[in-house]
């Protein structure tokens, strides 16, 4: 069933991905959407930790209130946990990993204890050369543990239009960054969500409000280990 899911998914991606191929980005244009009730970067009067969602749309909350986005519901399970955390939301519509790369610094200016990273999808709707889209992840986590942040990375499929072995090289490209850099993995981001219509819009691919809170599951399992071990964040 899960397969099924999944190549439901992944045919969705394919035939949205067609569709948007006249547009400047896969996403359309490039938005940010804070979480809701998160205090925006440069706010220092909140000294708590921070948690950033860092991606494109997945993360950014394409089409839903902002406080059903991933990063939002996030906040509240990290709150109800008792943790004393926060999560900004660094999604922008439309990413690519290089976009993400030349927009890093933004991220590393809030000083962030656990970055989650969920780009890469629109490299591969792209065809542009994994090799490509691993350097850029690779340096992106490399400077990011660097700063001392741990980092969570999530991983994306995509449909086989570049042919096989163009999908079997992106299909690999999260577990090996992972291993390589004994990161969190989480191994599929839309795990239980992709491929199934009453969670996601009407393009098929972007999760709605309900699949949105699995999501937030999803990423809810990597990343409670990791507060659980950092002593700031009691």
């Amino acid at each position: 069933m899960k397969r099924l899911r999944l190549l439901l998914f992944l045919l969705g991606v394919s035939v949205w991905a067609s569709g948007c191929s006249s547009k400047s980005g896969t996403e359309g244009s490039r938005t940010a959407a804070p979480a809701a009730s998160v205090p925006v970067e440069g706010d220092t009067a909140d000294s708590r930790p921070v948690v950033v969602a860092f991606g494109n749309s997945l993360t950014a909350g394409l089409r839903v209130d902002p406080e059903l986005n991933y990063p939002s519901r996030l906040q509240a399970k990290i709150d109800s946990a008792g943790y004393r955390c926060r999560v900004v939301n660094a999604g922008v519509s439309g990413d690519t990993s290089a976009q993400g790369l030349n927009r890093l610094d933004t991220v590393r200016r809030l000083h962030p204890s656990v970055v989650i990273l969920e780009l890469g999808g629109n490299d591969g709707l792209r065809g542009i050369p994994v090799t490509e889209t691993r350097r850029n992840l690779s340096e992106i986590v490399r400077i990011l543990t660097g700063d001392g942040a741990r980092v969570v990375l999530a991983g994306m499929e995509i449909p086989p239009n570049y042919g096989q072995e163009y999908t079997r090289e992106f299909h690999a490209l999260y577990p090996g960054l992972a291993k390589e850099y004994g990161i969190a993995l989480i191994p599929f981001f839309l795990q239980d969500v992709g491929g199934i219509p009453e969670l996601n819009q009407d393009d098929g691919i972007h999760p709605n409000g309900q699949g949105y809170a699995l999501v937030a599951e999803n990423v809810w399992k990597a990343l409670d280990p990791i507060l659980r071990s950092l002593p700031a964040s009691r």
